[in-house]
């Protein structure tokens, strides 16, 4: 046995930042799982072996020393993690997850040689998308400190790849996440990771056929700021955000699938020709993404066999094409075993999509499911390249972790993962491994296909739509006619309404479950609220609907209470997530601003206020006698109003009481 102890040396004469980076982090795990020691002996030696298989490692362990051997940035990173995670019990998401750690005098490493696994998956990693959480909070009032601990989770999984952000935050972010060792790509809508065309020419009109030398001179500055890095150079040509670049154009230039295709072929071409020009034996990937997949699989996009092809999930863990607005066409998007060259995917566990997607709870379909669809992914040739949208990495480690198994071909599935994880990160407890195993199947299925779960914004994306329309006048809502069709309002609000009904008793019985158990660690402070925030975004659809009838049958003053408890449900789970934040993580939810619970509830107060002019009377006393002075008084006129006239909020809270006194007794 090697003995492992506080006084263990750390001997290495590679100074690449990478390998310093993984040192110190090494160094900082010691410090926190052997206690201090006034011994002297043992060493973990770091030596080059130029032999080495790119990204490999290999360690020797005798009773004097172990020696970590590797001929590249990588295989040292991926020993030094390997001997913290498998020695001093350091996990991949020990920070995310703040693992708790008992501090022990020694370790004991058993002599042998250790080999380092296969991946199934070329280049493997995380795109940093819609990270707006990142945006206020950070790591010790710092930014870079925040972004270390992410790149460096990655690293544990065995990740070696990144998108480190969006659009000026993946600037930002691109040259401390290539000294921590990551190779660099590009989000689908900035090619070659350049500047936004709109954002460097504001008052020009972002048209390639107009400002063709523009654009090639942003791609070409874009490759000279990274050409010292290692990338995989993305080749795309999509629109000025996440949206097509003929959104919008009423010219007819861009009227059918082929012009279309025929547009991006050519700047594919250049993108390619720039970099070529200017980086040694490039590696090229372009994403077929959404409407990008339709064109190539209709046949109007030809691409060299060399790029690698990357296809995308729905947002939901199934390959296949997006759903957008209310187009939905549920291309196949797996692998093709039948094309030629590499092939990858874009998958998510985490999406924003404005009507049904998860980005601060994580994703509503289960394990058994991603398994079965990564596998055969990889089984269809599409092991070349997995980037996995984790948004903000914290609300979404449970799926990241499975990700990361998967990624070095281990089979996976509810039961085993829930029981590893909470082993890894809590205390093992049957209510956190059933929560977590359960989870999936309790969110609303709004859809007749598998993947067709739910996540918070089903509840908060459609709430504000409903409210809007009933504050313009709407007949029906056009955004919500993907899950309802064009039908009334009123069949919308029911639609939504009997969806939540349904999936509301099970999703409420695993939050008591969970509630029973007191969490303490934050392994079920997780799982228990995101279970809250699903209760609660169903409470509140249950209390809009109420609302909008009471509001339809002219029962105004209980539609005002109904819309209020609609805003009081979402504020509990903003409360909620507030209160979830611990320790390094304070201030973790201030920016959650994509699903926003507190604007939820903004909306439904609005609509109370509507409500409020329809019912009570032009002078806001009516109301306010009704249900704030005593009934003695109520008939006494002789002054208006015996006090400031009250809020919606004041008046509410007041009905409130009365409601409930009136129940209780």
């Amino acid at each position: 046995m090697f003995i492992w102890h506080g006084g263990t040396r750390i001997e290495t004469e590679i100074d690449t930042p990478p390998v310093k980076n993984a040192v110190e982090a090494l160094r900082r795990d010691m410090e926190k799982i052997l206690r201090k020691s006034g011994e002297e002996t043992g060493a973990i030696r770091l030596i080059a072996e130029k032999e080495t298989e790119e990204e490999a490692y290999r360690i020797e362990v005798t009773d004097e020393e172990i020696r970590i051997y590797a001929g590249s940035d990588l295989g040292f990173v991926y020993g030094v993690f390997y001997l913290s995670e498998h020695y001093l019990g350091v996990k991949p998401f020990w920070f995310w997850m703040r693992q708790e750690f008992t501090p022990v005098d020694r370790v004991t490493v058993p002599e042998g040689t250790i080999v380092s696994p296969r991946p199934a998956v070329r280049f493997r990693g995380w795109f940093f998308n819609d990270e707006v959480l990142f945006f206020k909070w950070h790591l010790n009032g710092r930014h870079d400190d925040t972004w270390r601990m992410a790149f460096e989770a990655l690293l544990r999984c065995g990740g070696n790849i990144a998108i480190p952000g969006t659009d000026q935050e993946s600037r930002r972010n691109k040259r401390l996440a290539s000294d921590m060792g990551l190779w660099i790509t590009h989000h689908h809508a900035e090619p070659l990771g350049a500047e936004m065309f709109a954002r460097a020419y504001p008052d020009l009109e972002a048209d390639y056929l107009k400002h063709p030398e523009l654009f090639c001179e942003l791609w070409a500055r874009a490759v000279e700021e990274q050409k010292d890095m290692r990338v995989v150079w993305n080749l795309s040509f999509r629109g000025q955000g996440d949206c097509p670049f003929w959104d919008g154009d009423r010219s007819g230039r861009f009227d059918t699938p082929e012009k279309r295709g025929r547009m991006i072929e050519e700047v594919i071409r250049k993108q390619q020709e720039i970099v070529s020009e200017r980086v040694e034996n490039p590696v090229f990937c372009t994403n077929l993404y959404g409407e990008v997949m339709e064109i190539y699989d209709a046949g109007c996009l030809s691409l060299d066999p060399g790029i690698i092809k990357v296809r995308a999930d729905n947002g939901f863990g199934r390959m296949v094409t997006r759903r957008r607005d209310n187009h939905c066409e549920r291309v196949d998007s797996m692998p093709d075993p039948r094309d030629p060259g590499p092939q990858g995917i874009y998958y998510h566990v985490s999406f924003y999509d404005l009507q049904a997607a998860n980005h601060i709870t994580m994703l509503p379909n289960s394990v058994d499911f991603v398994n079965r669809e990564l596998h055969e992914v990889l089984a269809k040739g599409g092991g070349d390249f997995w980037i996995v949208n984790c948004s903000n990495v914290k609300p979404h480690v449970y799926y990241l972790d499975a990700v990361r198994k998967i990624w070095f071909g281990e089979d996976v599935s509810d039961e085993s993962h829930s029981r590893e994880f909470v082993q890894d990160y809590g205390d093992g407890e049957e209510e956190a491994v059933y929560a977590y195993r359960m989870y999936p199947g309790a969110t609303v299925q709004y859809g007749p296909h598998e993947d067709d779960h739910a996540g918070e914004q089903l509840y908060t994306e459609n709430i504000r739509i409903l409210a809007h329309t009933i504050l313009t006048g709407g007949e029906w809502a056009p955004a919500m006619e993907w899950l309802t069709g064009r039908v009334r309002l009123a069949e919308q609000v029911d639609c939504l309404d009997k969806l939540c009904a349904k999936a509301y008793p099970q999703m409420q019985g695993l939050l008591e479950d969970i509630e029973h158990s007191t969490p303490k660690t934050e392994c079920k402070n997780l799982i228990y609220t995101q279970i809250l925030v699903h209760t609660m975004g169903m409470l509140g659809v249950k209390y809009f609907a109420q609302g909008y009838r009471a509001m339809q049958e002219k029962d105004y003053k209980k539609a005002f209470l109904r819309m209020g408890d609609c805003a009081a449900a979402f504020e509990v789970a903003d409360m909620r997530l507030r209160h979830s934040e611990r320790g390094e993580f304070e201030g973790f939810y201030a920016n959650e601003c994509l699903a926003d619970l507190k604007h939820t509830a903004y909306m439904a107060r609005k609509v109370m206020g509507y409500i409020r002019e329809l019912g009570d009377n032009v002078r806001h006393d009516e109301w306010y006698r009704d249900t704030m002075m005593s009934p003695e008084n109520r008939r006494v006129r002789l002054l208006l109003v015996w006090d400031n006239h009250p809020t919606d909020q004041e008046l509410y809270e007041a009905m409130k009481e009365e409601e409930n006194l009136s129940n209780h007794f």
